[in-house]
């Protein structure tokens, strides 16, 4: 077994094929009811990061070329995020271990006293994490809206039951340059009242930020649909939602923020919203098949909203961290 840095975006065409393979082999273990990935962008998902930001991958192959496992370390401002996956048949024989190894060095190198890590729950991924140091720190669940099951009819009555005083405006690809400053503004106001996490993906509450973090969406093969609600008399983004369809799973989109700002709540907003972005995405991906969404325990309001357009509780999402110092050690050991 040889553990390397790799570069996706100069990578051999054939490695890319090797780690898709590796991909699925370990969706079909650990998650059987997710989709496939595909190959189409899986490149440039696997290279393209934020302006400023770091990504540093490497690869374990056995003596025949073929991939055992995968990792990166994502270098955000404030925490290292690590991305760690070993095909089935490769686990308790060291790969994971020495991928892991290759990982916190780094993270030492760059100077992160910590790192995060995101762990889907009821995999093997949780015990290997907890035995190697790493203490959970926040717990999301998983939802899941099969759209063959929408109730289409109550789900327009859904979208018209905005309160009075409010429009809502459907943005494919991503609202507008002129609407950047007041979108981050709505994000900024509604980022108090969010249970804090570890921040292990990045936000924008800036304009600049937005503008880049569209275009990366881009460049990695992830669609953006977003829903603004808009306050009439103000002419400000009163909420928005935002749902991503990825080039490399296509059957089913990711939903991202849905944000109300504090001073407009009560009128209806986030079951509107979300109720019209559903709409949108029939009409616009007709290959989608189900939307997932990660909610915080304690967002009782969300979860509601999320239960009365028909998503359903799927699994645990888990973020955990460790100290890097404390990792090391125990790795050597």
């Amino acid at each position: 077994m040889q553990v390397r840095e790799w570069d996706p975006g100069a990578a051999p065409a054939a490695e890319i094929e090797a780690v898709l393979r590796a991909l699925n082999e370990i969706v079909t273990f650990d998650v059987p009811e997710d989709p496939p990935w595909r190959e189409t962008k899986l490149r440039e998902y696997l290279a393209v990061t934020m302006p400023g930001e770091r990504r540093t991958s490497w690869l374990a192959t056995s003596e025949s070329g073929e991939v055992l496992g995968h990792a990166s370390l994502l270098a955000l401002e404030d925490i290292g995020v690590l991305e760690l996956s070993v095909v089935p048949a490769a686990r308790r024989s060291r790969v994971d271990t020495t991928l892991l190894g290759a990982v916190a060095r780094r993270a030492a190198e760059e100077g992160f006293e910590s790192v995060g890590v995101e762990v889907i729950g009821g995999t093997p991924s949780v015990e290997f994490f907890e035995a190697n140091g790493f203490e959970c720190a926040f717990i999301e669940m998983r939802n899941l809206l099969d759209l063959s099951g929408v109730d289409w009819l109550r789900l327009g009555e859904m979208a018209a039951g905005i309160g009075a005083g409010y429009r809502i405006e459907y943005y494919p690809g991503g609202p507008p340059p002129e609407l950047f400053a007041g979108y981050a503004a709505a994000k900024e106001a509604a980022r108090a009242a969010v249970v804090e996490d570890l921040e292990l993906r990045p936000s924008s509450y800036d304009a600049d930020r937005l503008a880049a973090s569209l275009r990366t969406l881009h460049a990695r093969g992830l669609k953006p649909y977003i829903v603004l609600a808009v306050h009439e008399q103000s002419e400000t983004i009163a909420g928005l939602t935002e749902v991503v369809v990825p080039a490399q799973r296509p059957t089913r989109a990711d939903q991202y923020d849905t944000i109300e700002v504090p001073s407009h709540r009560g009128y209806g907003l986030s079951r509107a919203i979300k109720a019209r972005m559903l709409f949108e995405l029939r009409a616009a991906e007709p290959g989608l098949l189900d939307v997932q969404t990660w909610n915080a325990l304690e967002n009782e309001p969300l979860l509601q909203v999320n239960a009365e357009l028909g998503f359903k509780p799927d699994r645990e999402w888990r973020e955990y961290e460790a100290d890097v110092v404390d990792l090391l050690r125990r790795l050597k050991s």
